[in-house]
């Protein structure tokens, strides 16, 4: 991967927005990568309908949003001197121009809109988009009201698939630039229909036997390439892998969740464990999507 990638963060000037600011600064600098702060713009009457930009002329970056880019930048070097940081404004709407970054960059950071209020409420569409569709791994972190957890382990699900292995490598490599622990999760959910007592332990003997040789092919993995990184196996049961994962990151500093199958189809969505986490977890989430070749 090619080392001038930059860590890569929309900005509009909201709390969310300025709350993912300062994990991507913070991740930038644990990365020792520059920061570039984008402000992502459309025409004004370009939103939702089709317009030919020709006949309207392209869309100017405005005065007020550099400003507010350029003050955000300043605040973030003040708290982070040792940042290197550029602004700037794209002709495009905010989760369009994050997915395009993201074919350049090491990382891209989004905030998670809850708007209103509402627990149930679907991610906002950038966040959504950027979570889905990105070309490198994509943090999402919560709304600001949320401190930013500086202690706790770095959690990982682990299901034996590709996805997840790669989800796995990406967590062990956070884990060892936090200096924190890395927990590995996989979580048996219960049998399907009724059966027989006899037949139930058996199989519940051998969920627990496949679960624990899971867990310990892959720390055995990490443990190989960090020998000094702190690998915990944490077998779970839940009637879901997404309710688990949920309930275990309220202990977590970060979740990394794999994007899962893109089985060829590009326009797939998010699997469902990693969906359900993007949007209900109690800390941020890195969706490890796998780095893209880039035309650097």
């Amino acid at each position: 991967m090619p080392m001038n990638r930059p860590v890569v963060v929309g900005v509009d000037g909201s709390s969310t927005s300025l709350t993912a600011a300062e994990h991507a600064a913070r991740a930038a600098v644990a990365r020792s990568r520059p920061l570039h702060l984008v402000h992502g713009y459309l025409h004004p009457l370009g939103y939702g309908v089709p317009l030919n930009p020709y006949d309207l002329g392209v869309p100017a970056p405005t005065e007020e949003a550099q400003k507010m880019l350029e003050q955000v930048a300043a605040e973030l070097v003040g708290r982070h001197p040792t940042l290197r940081v550029q602004v700037r404004q794209v002709a495009g709407g905010p989760g369009a121009t994050l997915v395009e970054e993201s074919r350049r960059a090491e990382l891209v950071v989004v905030g998670s809109r809850g708007v209103g209020g509402f627990a149930g409420l679907l991610l906002g569409s950038v966040s959504n988009q950027a979570a889905q569709h990105a070309h490198c791994p994509v943090l999402v972190v919560r709304p600001a009201e949320q401190p930013i957890p500086v202690r706790g382990p770095v959690l990982a699900g682990v299901d034996g698939s590709e996805s997840a292995a790669h989800a796995v490598r990406l967590a062990a490599d956070e884990a060892v630039r936090r200096d924190a622990d890395l927990v590995l999760v996989h979580v048996r959910t219960p049998e399907r229909g009724a059966v027989a007592p006899d037949a139930a332990a058996e199989a519940t003997a051998a969920a627990q036997a496949e679960s624990a040789e899971l867990l310990a092919g892959s720390a055995a993995r990490i443990r190989t390439d960090h020998p000094v990184l702190s690998v915990v196996e944490r077998p779970m049961r839940g009637a879901t892998p997404e309710q688990a994962l949920i309930e275990a990151s309220g202990e977590a500093a970060l979740v990394v969740v794999g994007s899962r199958g893109r089985g060829g189809f590009a326009g797939l969505l998010l699997g469902s464990v990693s969906q359900a986490l993007v949007q209900h977890a109690h800390c941020p989430v890195l969706v490890a999507h796998p780095y893209e070749p880039a035309d650097d």
